[in-house]
């Protein structure tokens, strides 16, 4: 099977290496980033093509002898690039995680006769598929409750935060309307709305805030109450609230000294090595996930945690893992053929497939991120 990367940034490199491991899967990773490319181009059976993503031109004679794509390009490029590919007539798992609705190229992909997974990290898309599990076990699902971050092991001052995404992409967490439901009732909130503190045994005390994470999850289950919350240290909302009311994310240009500017260009550009995990440094990803809900007359809560760390032997950081290998399972599910559903799908439809499920907690386990379940009556 030919598989072709589009992105070789700090998770697409990760996934590629994963892939690579196969020996029936040939890999090819693109990248207009010669620097990018330079991650993977010393492993054995990684093609590298240095191309400009954002041109259809390039990207479709880059997907002609491919079987299958994984997305791993910026946010702004995500709509344009998974149309792209479903035009060409490709199976793809996305992790772009774009700010424009996936299902408007549903008949798209439909009528090219492809799957395209979309929104397929660690959350959205795990997330999405474990809720997607636990409501497909209950009889009625009451609530649905996500908490999820990715944070440095050393807390540094200022943000004491770190990313293995660019930094525009992260800024958008902080400025997309975040949608939650309650009571049955989709509610639209501004991003870092609604903060509270969460415990984490091992971690300590965390800030969880609204951001635009349920995604596809309000559209695709009847759940009454549903949540999803971004984890940072104590401290971090105050400071982005501060940059975001100021005009530091405004994509509106601004004349400095003669010369037009966006502001969220400078802003990406000044924190990108302040958020940039450097090689060695180690991070953590958590996420809790929480469904309540009834089974055969009982009151049943489900928890799926997960606490995962730096890699020291693969040197690949925790949310590289958590996000990439969620797509590269995926990927090898759509290939042997486990998952052959049709059309734009949302993460959740193959997670309340238990054999799906089962398929990917067991290939997640295999690459040391594991998930673990408690099931208690309440």
């Amino acid at each position: 099977m030919n598989i072709v990367v589009l992105g070789a940034g700090l998770v697409g490199a990760p996934m590629a290496r994963d892939l690579a491991a196969s020996t029936d899967v040939h890999v090819t990773v693109a990248d207009i980033d010669p620097k990018a490319l330079s991650r993977v181009t010393a492993m054995d059976r990684i093609e590298t093509v240095k191309a400009d993503l954002a041109d259809k031109t390039v990207l479709t004679r880059i997907l002609e002898s491919a079987d299958m794509a994984i997305s791993a390009v910026p946010g702004f490029m995500g709509y344009a690039t998974l149309q792209t590919i479903l035009e060409a007539g490709k199976d793809v798992v996305d992790i772009a995680f774009f700010p424009e609705d996936p299902f408007a190229l549903d008949a798209l992909a439909k009528e090219r006769g492809v799957t395209a997974v979309v929104d397929c990290g660690v959350a959205p898309g795990m997330s999405n598929m474990l809720v997607g599990h636990c409501h497909r076990q209950l009889d009625r699902t009451d609530s649905a409750l996500i908490y999820v971050g990715g944070l440095p092991a050393i807390r540094r001052w200022p943000y004491e935060y770190k990313a293995v995404f660019s930094p525009i992409d992260v800024i958008e967490e902080y400025t997309r309307p975040a949608f939650y439901v309650e009571n049955g009732v989709l509610v639209k909130r501004p991003a870092l709305s609604d903060p509270e503190y969460v415990d984490f045994p091992g971690i300590g005390t965390l800030e969880a805030f609204n951001t635009d994470g349920l995604r596809s999850l309000y559209k695709t289950l009847k759940i009454p109450n549903m949540k999803e919350k971004t984890l940072r240290y104590p401290g971090h909302i105050e400071k982005i609230a501060v940059l975001r009311a100021s005009g530091f994310f405004n994509t509106q240009p601004i004349e400095v000294n003669g010369v037009k500017i966006r502001p969220l260009d400078v802003t990406a550009k000044l924190l990108f090595p302040m958020w940039q995990l450097d090689e060695g440094e180690v991070d953590i990803t958590v996420m809790k996930i929480v469904v309540e809900g009834e089974k055969s007359g009982a009151r049943i809560r489900t928890t799926w945690d997960l606490v995962d760390r730096y890699d020291p032997q693969s040197k690949i950081h925790s949310m590289a893992r958590a996000t990439g290998y969620t797509a590269t399972v995926v990927a090898r599910l759509i290939g042997a053929r486990r998952f052959s559903q049709k059309g734009v799908i949302a993460p959740e439809q193959i997670g309340s497939e238990p054999a799906c499920m089962t398929f990917i907690l067991e290939g997640l386990a295999e690459r040391g991120v594991v998930y673990r379940e408690t099931v208690e009556d309440i």
